[in-house]
C-alpha cells in the first residue's frame, strides 16, 4: 500500500497542470515543492529501481500472486521513470558532471520523454490507486 501512496504523491508532483486546474491555490504549494523537486525525483528514481529489483528477485510471486507482481512491477517502472524525469537535472549535476558523453545522452533521453511526463503522471495516479486496491486483494507479504 505504501508503494501505491508514494506513486500517487509522485504523480501529483509530476502533473502540476492537472492539480492547478482542480485547485486554484495549489500553485503556491507547487512553488514550495519546486526547489525540492530534483531531490524528490532522485529518491523516487532509486525507490522505483529498488522496486524493480525487488520484483525481479521475487519472481516466485508470479505463481502465487501474478496480478500483484505485475502491478508491483508496473508501478515501480512508472515510479522510476517519473523520478528520473523530475530529478534529471540534479542527477546530471551530481552524478554525470565529469562525463560529458553520458550527460548528453541523459539529456537527449530526457528531451524524448519529457512530453510524456503528464501522461506518465496520470498513468501513475491510476496505477498507484490500483496498487493500493491490489495490496488488499492480492498481497503476498
Amino acid at each position: 500500500m505504501i508503494w501505491g501512496i508514494t506513486l500517487i504523491l509522485l504523480s501529483i508532483v509530476a502533473v502540476p497542470s492537472l492539480l492547478l486546474s482542480k485547485k486554484p491555490n495549489a500553485e503556491e504549494l507547487l512553488e514550495k515543492i519546486e526547489p525540492y523537486q530534483g531531490w524528490i525525483g532522485i529518491v523516487f528514481c532509486f525507490w522505483g529501481v529498488w522496486g524493480i529489483i525487488t520484483a525481479i528477485l521475487n519472481l516466485g510471486w508470479l505463481t502465487s500472486a501474478p496480478i500483484w507482481w505485475i502491478t508491483f512491477l508496473a508501478g515501480n517502472i512508472v515510479s522510476a521513470g517519473l523520478g528520473f524525469m523530475l530529478g534529471s537535472g540534479l542527477i546530471n549535476k551530481l552524478f554525470l558532471s565529469n562525463q560529458q558523453d553520458a550527460r548528453a545522452k541523459a539529456e537527449e533521453l530526457r528531451q524524448k520523454i519529457a512530453p510524456k511526463q503528464g501522461k506518465l503522471g496520470i498513468l501513475g495516479i491510476f496505477i498507484g490507486s490500483w496498487m493500493i486496491l491490489a495490496s488488499f486483494l492480492y498481497s503476498v507479504a
